[in-house]
């Protein structure tokens, strides 16, 4: 009986490696890797250039800790923004969907993340000191928890509503525009919009 045929090690790790990817189980990841080595070796050569670039060259934002290649980020460098409006998102991507609605001229804070105890994800994972400092500048007036409205979403809104009690900040929430269990990644723009206009105290 003959042994069934070995993968090269190097397949193996782009496997392994495109397993990282979010959605993307065993089988899905062996399919990727055969199409791009077999139809668009060009595309993967593109792929993992972009990929290392993007590693080398982009960090967080020194104040909202999104991703940019400078110290500070587009938002963060304006001076057409008001900087006493602090927005705290958990993603980048959910920044870009409040960017796109136009209806928001402040600032932001990227958490990176939500409070998961049940992941091991705790307040140093996502940053809080960082927002804590940077909420008490002297400079923000009211901090708008734009968290997805999910459970560890809602637990991290009240757990930042908690910690900035008693320090002469207005503290608002989305009105609940966005639906429940949604991101904001996924939502329409008009809905994100009329959330973030409707807006409340916590």
């Amino acid at each position: 009986m003959k042994p069934s045929p070995r993968t090269p090690n190097r397949l193996d790790d782009l496997v392994e490696g495109l397993r990282r990817l979010p959605g993307v189980g065993p089988k899905s990841a062996q399919r990727i890797a055969y199409h791009l080595l077999q139809h668009d070796r060009d595309g993967a050569a593109r792929l993992g250039s972009a990929l290392t670039q993007a590693v080398e060259s982009i960090r967080h934002c020194a104040l909202c800790n999104t991703f940019t290649e400078n110290e500070l980020c587009e938002v963060c460098s304006s001076d057409r923004r008001d900087r006493s409006l602090l927005c705290v998102v958990e993603t980048p991507g959910d920044q870009l969907m409040i960017e796109q609605t136009l209806t928001y001229r402040g600032l932001y804070f990227v958490l990176m993340g939500r409070l998961s105890p049940l992941d091991g994800i705790g307040p140093k994972d996502i940053h809080l000191d960082r927002l804590l400092r940077r909420a008490g500048d002297g400079v923000v007036r009211e901090v708008i928890l734009a968290t997805n409205f999910t459970n560890e979403g809602e637990a991290t809104a009240h757990t930042i509503g908690e910690m900035l009690k008693n320090r002469q900040l207005t503290v608002t929430r989305l009105a609940r525009g966005v639906p429940v269990g949604g991101e904001l990644e996924y939502v329409d723009v008009g809905t994100i919009a009329q959330a973030v206009l409707d807006r409340r105290s916590t």
